[in-house]
């Protein structure tokens, strides 16, 4: 008798190669038949922003072209998962369902309920981890609980074994006898309206062939050097994988096969000083989805109960946060941060740091307004990460010591910046600044500001705050949540 066709639900995992899920199809026999729900009401509060909504068309474009290669395609579909899923097993037969996790609370307690419904009515229902080296409810401390910090949770993690890249092979696909309806990418209503997405178009390739070529480029010419170059805004320093990541273009499993390639080649793993800080970024990615899945709570408050109490600044009339949004804070390393992210549905990770602490520490506006704005602007937003990084500048979740430290935005641009390219690049009307200049143009000579062509409170803003002022301000409130002790917690 013939096998029923196997509806493969595509989630965040946008690939062929390296999909548990997929492959589990294949071996199952008979028809595949591939399917994408936009579900935004499934999301438990957290529907994509409007980045990433373009990165997803691109990429369900893609994902669709790669299908056809293989004499298949791709079935698209808007509505409820459980609905939308229930509607496919009539129209077309199928007598399984494959997918692949997610972590996220609300999508955890989501699936649980579709496959409980699924296997209840008989049906073949499996899920499969494709986008974590670890699932997160194996990895506790040796106390059995759940790790807030992140060294001793990544040195174990060290000690697990990595599984290889689930290999899914190359002929073409069973396709059915009939396809299902399907909507047009188009319907699906993910490109903006106004288009303010033509930077996004010149920095990206979204899909499996563009992660593909990107980690090749970056593990073979700049992972050597990634743990001097990785903090240099001004250089292509980084691997800028993230949203590939996120819509699982690309698996951290095939990461660790790159990476091990290296070292098989050199005789030593990690090969050398750049792999070993470059795969512990990827162990702090896991830690971020370690702690969401352990912590639910944390994507809206604070991990450390005693922040709840923080006093956070009142901004009524949002002057502060949109121009910390608009890139116009008058510190030149805030502002260029602010403008690449609008430009390009990126940031990088240092200058992350440096605009997340100006938001929390010198305008003392609370976290989440934060991580808000990263989650509507940012193409690799990603709930856990974004969660983890918010609160670990704002002091309140893990791993956060020194929880006071403020960053100098002078300071930082000055260290990591030294020559201002990254900041001409972004903030153009400070470009004929000389170097020694750039950082603090307030405190250039009148001469200097005039022949460079900047008018502090006219083409260029004064400083919104001073430093100095605005960390004795932040240091104080966290005083006031701590008794006057400044001390950071174990």
């Amino acid at each position: 008798m013939a096998t029923s066709p196997t509806l493969v639900w595509f989630r965040q995992d946008l690939r062929l190669d390296d999909n548990p899920a997929l492959a589990a199809a294949l071996a199952r026999g008979g028809p595949v038949i591939p399917v994408y729900i936009l579900d935004d009401a499934g999301e438990g509060g957290w529907p994509m922003g409007g980045a990433s909504r373009w990165w997803l068309h691109h990429s369900l474009a893609s994902l669709d072209a790669r299908l056809r290669e293989r004499g298949s395609r791709l079935v698209l579909a808007r509505g409820t998962s459980a609905e939308v899923l229930r509607s496919l097993l009539a129209a077309t037969g199928a007598g399984a369902v494959y997918w692949n996790r997610r972590y996220e609370p609300a999508i955890i307690t989501r699936d649980a309920a579709i496959k409980s419904s699924l296997l209840s009515s008989g049906m073949d229902a499996r899920s499969f981890n494709a986008s974590l080296l670890f699932e997160p409810h194996l990895i506790r401390n040796k106390q059995g609980r759940p790790f807030q910090v992140f060294t001793p949770f990544w040195k174990h993690c060290l000690t697990q074994l990595v599984s290889p890249p689930v290999k899914v092979g190359t002929g073409k696909f069973t396709a059915p006898s009939a396809w299902p309806r399907s909507l047009e990418i188009d319907a699906l209503g993910l490109l903006p309206k106004i288009p303010w997405d033509a930077g996004f178009a010149t920095s990206w390739k979204p899909g499996e062939a563009g992660a593909a070529e990107r980690l090749r480029v970056f593990v073979s010419r700049a992972m050597s050097g990634y743990a001097n170059t990785r903090n240099l805004p001004g250089q292509d320093g980084t691997s800028q994988l993230s949203p590939w990541l996120h819509f699982g273009e690309l698996g951290p499993r095939q990461i660790w096969a790159a990476v091990s390639e290296v070292g098989r080649a050199s005789g030593t793993f990690p090969p050398g000083e750049g792999a070993r800080v470059f795969l512990s970024e990827v162990g702090w990615r896991e830690f971020a989805h370690h702690l969401l899945f352990h912590f639910p709570h944390t994507p809206e408050r604070p991990l450390r109960e005693d922040f709840e109490k923080f006093p956070w600044r009142e901004d009524p009339k949002g002057i502060l946060l949109r121009a910390w949004q608009k890139g116009r804070t008058g510190y030149p390393i805030v502002d260029a941060g602010m403008r690449q992210l609008w430009h390009t549905g990126w940031m990088h990770n240092r200058v992350r740091m440096v605009v997340a602490s100006f938001l929390v520490k010198h305008l003392r506006l609370n976290w989440t307004h934060g991580a808000a704005w990263f989650w509507d602007t940012l193409v690799d937003a990603d709930l856990a990460s974004n969660t983890l990084g918010w609160q670990w500048t704002a002091g309140c979740g893990a791993d956060a010591a020194p929880y006071f430290r403020v960053f100098a935005p002078v300071l930082q641009g000055e260290r990591f910046d030294g020559d201002g390219g990254y900041v001409r690049r972004w903030v153009p009307e400070l470009a004929g600044l000389p170097s020694e200049h750039i950082h603090a143009p307030w405190e250039a000579p009148p001469a200097v500001l005039s022949r460079a062509g900047v008018t502090l409170g006219g083409n260029y803003p004064r400083p919104l705050v001073d430093h100095e002022t605005a960390r004795n301000e932040a240091l104080a409130a966290f005083q006031s949540i701590r008794g006057g002790n400044l001390v950071t917690r174990d």
